[in-house]
């Protein structure tokens, strides 16, 4: 492949050019959106934080290394994190009623008015991100999106299946 042809294929034709790129760009603007309002407001959380605070309150007792997996981050990661959020006062931990190695994590009642904060914050920048598109523009980019996610998803799962283990590899 000639380099000119290497760069006018890099340019990409039709509509899902520069997808990956404009799915990023569109999730850092997001992210640098949520951060700016939550300081303007005075949330003492971050935007990851919230997104921890938000699975809580959607899966109150779900495990930590759930939240962790969800987040796709090390588990000491997400128990900093968690420290933080419990000296807010936003979540605590439980022990699980038949497994003492798992911890649970739950929300505080003073964690109301942050979930509040945060679901407002999320409703502005939806409003701001998806202005002069019709109703049914963004019902099907939401969908088609969710559609993307559940491709490579289950792609991404079959891809774990078919390679073998740490162990596996170690004896080949």
């Amino acid at each position: 492949m000639t380099r000119t042809s290497l760069a006018a294929r890099a340019q990409g034709a039709g509509p899902d050019r520069n997808f990956g790129f404009l799915v990023h760009d569109v999730s850092r603007l997001l992210k640098r959106r949520f951060e700016r309002q939550a300081r303007q407001i005075g949330l003492p959380i971050t935007r990851r934080q919230a997104a921890v605070v938000l699975y809580i309150a959607r899966n109150e007792g779900v495990s930590q290394a759930e939240v962790a997996v969800w987040l796709d981050i090390e588990p000491i990661a997400l128990v900093r994190m968690l420290d933080k959020l419990h000296e807010e006062g936003l979540v605590e931990r439980r022990a699980h009623p038949t497994d003492r190695r798992v911890r649970t994590l739950w929300l505080t009642p003073g964690a109301e008015p942050v979930v509040e904060r945060i679901l407002d914050i999320n409703q502005a920048i939806r409003e701001e991100a998806f202005a002069g598109l019709a109703p049914g523009t963004r019902d099907a980019m939401i969908t088609a999106l969710g559609s993307i996610k559940d491709n490579l998803a289950l792609n991404e799962e079959r891809a774990n299946d078919t390679e073998p283990s740490p162990a596996e590899r170690s004896l080949a």
